[in-house]
């Protein structure tokens, strides 16, 4: 099978899932600026996830732009990564819906948990097809930045529980920290280019 199949399937549905959040943000029914207030917490989580799932498709791209075959094992790997990422929406929802209580927070973390789990599942996976000695897995390394955010992740599940501000703090220094893209892959693939 082609990549480019498996990327522009991938692209189309990274890009639902943010026309989905974006489409819980219903319009005010007011006409003054004060009318957008209840809206501040469902666009803060929208923006929030808006960084996350960019930074998903952004690691993807380069992710994939390093296979030279698609195998059944790449497919069901990044389906299970595609299952995580498309429960963002929700999460989001729920979280911005109910101004980032315990519960919603939590569950915020566990969606976010299992999307890095799944990515890292991808990633091994395209490592395997590709080879130990590939530009991927020179890349990675020992992959430092990949472990602290399945960290910060689980401190802010734990968190949540009891005070959402760290919860939100952990969830937000992982999606800064992966924000600026990765250079150690950015730097192998544009030697090849």
């Amino acid at each position: 099978m082609n990549k480019t199949r498996l990327e522009a399937f991938s692209d189309g549905v990274l890009a639902i899932i943010i026309t989905i959040m974006i489409l819980e943000i219903k319009v005010p029914h007011g006409h003054e600026f004060a009318d957008l207030k209840p809206l501040i917490p469902k666009f803060l989580s929208y923006v929030l996830s808006f960084i996350y799932v960019g930074i998903y498709w952004n690691n993807h791209h380069y992710l994939l732009h390093s296979l030279s075959k698609v195998n059944g094992k790449i497919l069901w790997a990044n389906l299970h990564l595609l299952f995580w990422l498309s429960l963002i929406p929700v999460a989001t929802g729920w979280m911005g819906e109910h101004n980032f209580g315990k519960a919603a927070m939590a569950f915020y973390g566990i969606i976010l948990l299992l999307s890095a789990i799944a990515y890292v599942i991808l990633q091994k996976t395209v490592i395997d097809v590709e080879g130990k000695n590939s530009s991927l897995a020179k890349a990675l390394g020992n992959d430092f930045k990949g472990k602290a955010s399945a960290v910060l992740y689980t401190v802010g599940i734990v968190a949540s529980f009891y005070n959402e501000w760290i919860s939100g703090a952990a969830y937000f220094i992982v999606a800064m920290s992966w924000l600026i893209p990765d250079k150690r892959i950015e730097k192998v693939f544009a030697s090849k280019n």
